[in-house]
C-alpha cells in the first residue's frame, strides 16, 4: 500500500471525546472512526488487523471441527419469545423495531435461538450428532454506558461458536478442545502471556463459566490469578468453597483488573428443551441436544492489544495481525537514487510476500513521516536516504527497540524474511 494513494491521515491531536486508550490511538493513527459511542467503523488500516485477528480465529475453530455460517442480524421475536429472552427484564440490552409498522424484531445481540430453530430442520437421530458451527458476525448490544472504545461496543463482531451434543460426556469432550484453541488463539495474537483461562458463574447452566482474561490496567474485571497454575477467578466467585474445588490457595492469588477477551459455557438442554431441539438415541428414544457456546469479539481483541503494547509514541503490534509488517519510508531528496531505490525496494518486498506499507509522500517531511510510522505501529521501519544510500544500505529498527542498523541494500529482504 502507498501512503500517497491512502486517503486517511493520522493525527497528532486526542480526539476530544474518547477517555479510553485504545480508541484515542486507533483514531490518531487511522484505523478506526467514531459514529456515535459504541460504534466504530474501521478503516483501512484496522481492517487489515481485525481481518487477520479473524484470520486466526478461523483457523482454530476449524481446527477443532467448526464449520461456518452467516445468521441473520434481523430476529424474529416470536423465537426469542419461546425462551423468555424478548422480554427486556430478562435480557435489557435489545434494539427493537417494527417491519412494515406491524411484525415486532429485533437485533440480534447473541444467536442461541435462532440457531436451535434452524438446527430443528437438520437435527433427528443421533447419527446426525455432534454439529459444531460457528460465525464472525455484527451484534447489537444497546450497553448503558460505552466510554471504552472498541472494548464494549453497541454494535461490534462477535465469533460465536455453538455445538450440538449427545449428551454431557460427549459436550464435555469437545468443551476442552474449545478451550485449548481459545489459548492457542491469544497466544497467536499476542496476549497469551498476559491471559488466564479464569473460573466464573456458569448462570443457570452449569456451575462454572470460563472466561479468557488478560491482566490490563483498563479492564473491567476485578480476577485473582495464579500465575504458577495459568488459572484465574472471576470476583464474582471469589470465595472459600471456590478455591477448595479448584485447588486453590488465597495466598498463591494475586488481585488484578483484566479485560473479558473470550468466554465458554455449558448452555445444557435449556434452549433445545425450550425449543423442541431433540434427537433418537440408537434405542429409538427422545433425547434433548447438549449445546453449548464459544464467543470472542475480534475488535475486543484488537483494542486489549493496544491497551497493552504501546508505548508513548504509538501502537507496537504484533506481528501476526500488524496491518504491515514493514513501513518503507523515503526521505525526500534532490537525488533521483533515494526515489528509485525505494521504489526498487518495495516492488521487491512486495514480490516476496512481505506486506509493505511505502511512505512515498513527497510533501512530508522526514520528522512527519517517522512520528507518523510509530503510530501506526508496524514492526519493521526501513529508511532509504541519502545518508543511508552513501553506504549501499537501508536503515532497519524494529518498532519496540530504540536502536537502528544498517542493513546492506542487498541484504535487506532475506534479513527480513529469517525473521517471519
Amino acid at each position: 500500500m502507498r501512503q500517497s494513494k491512502l486517503f486517511t491521515k493520522a493525527s497528532r491531536e486526542l480526539p476530544k471525546d474518547e477517555v479510553s486508550l485504545n480508541a484515542q490511538l486507533l483514531i490518531r493513527a487511522g484505523f478506526i472512526n467514531k459514529e456515535i459511542a459504541g460504534v466504530y467503523a474501521y478503516l483501512p488500516f484496522g481492517l487489515r488487523v481485525l481481518n487477520k485477528i479473524i484470520k486466526i480465529i478461523k483457523e482454530e475453530m476449524e481446527a477443532i471441527g467448526g464449520v461456518e455460517l452467516s445468521l441473520t442480524a434481523l430476529q424474529n421475536a416470536e423465537t426469542w419469545k419461546k425462551t423468555g429472552r424478548w422480554d427486556d427484564k430478562v435480557m435489557d440490552v435489545w434494539f427493537k423495531t417494527k417491519i412494515g409498522g406491524e411484525q415486532e424484531a429485533g437485533l440480534a445481540p447473541t444467536h442461541e435461538e435462532p440457531l436451535t430453530a434452524i438446527m430443528k430442520k437438520h437435527i433427528n437421530s443421533y447419527k446426525d450428532l455432534p454439529v459444531y458451527v460457528y460465525q464472525v458476525q455484527t451484534k447489537f448490544r444497546n450497553e448503558k454506558r460505552s466510554k471504552s472504545g472498541i472494548l464494549r461496543g453497541r454494535e461490534f463482531l462477535m465469533k460465536d461458536l455453538y455445538s450440538f451434543n449427545l449428551d454431557a460426556t460427549d459436550f464435555g469432550e469437545f468443551y476442552e478442545k474449545a478451550k485449548e484453541a481459545y489459548v492457542k488463539i491469544f497466544d497467536r495474537c499476542g496476549l497469551g502471556e498476559k491471559t488466564f483461562v479464569t473460573f466464573a458463574s456458569g448462570g443457570s447452566f452449569s456451575k462454572y463459566s470460563h472466561e479468557f482474561q488478560t491482566v490490563c490496567s483498563a479492564g473491567e474485571d476485578i480476577i485473582y490469578v495464579d500465575s504458577d497454575k495459568k488459572i484465574a477467578v472471576n470476583k464474582e466467585v471469589y470465595n472459600d468453597e471456590v478455591l477448595g474445588d479448584l485447588g486453590l490457595k488465597k495466598s498463591d492469588l494475586k488481585e488484578e483488573k483484566a479485560i473479558e477477551v473470550g468466554n465458554i459455557f455449558d448452555l445444557g438442554t435449556r434452549f433445545s428443551e425450550a425449543l423442541g431441539l431433540s434427537y433418537l438415541d440408537e434405542k429409538g428414544e427422545k433425547k434433548m441436544v447438549h449445546m453449548g457456546c464459544y464467543g470472542i469479539g475480534p475488535g475486543r481483541v484488537m483494542g486489549t492489544v493496544v491497551e497493552l503494547s504501546h508505548d508513548d509514541k504509538g501502537i507496537i503490534w504484533p506481528e501476526e495481525i500488524a496491518p504491515f509488517k514493514v513501513h518503507l519510508i523515503q526521505v525526500k531528496s534532490k537525488d533521483e537514487a533515494v526515489k528509485q531505490e525505494a521504489e526498487k525496494l518495495y516492488v521487491e518486498l512486495l514480490e516476496k510476500g512481505i506486506e509493505t506499507l511505502y511512505d512515498d509522500r513527497e510533501e512530508v517531511s522526514a520528522g512527519q513521516k517517522f512520528a507518523e510510522a510509530d503510530l501506526i505501529g508496524c514492526p519493521y521501519r526501513l529508511v532509504i536516504s541519502e545518508k543511508t544510500l552513501k553506504e549501499n544500505s537501508v536503515e532497519v529498527k524494529k518498532r519496540n527497540e530504540e536502536k537502528a542498523e544498517l542493513v546492506k541494500m542487498s541484504d535487506v529482504v532475506n534479513t527480513l524474511l529469517a525473521r517471519q
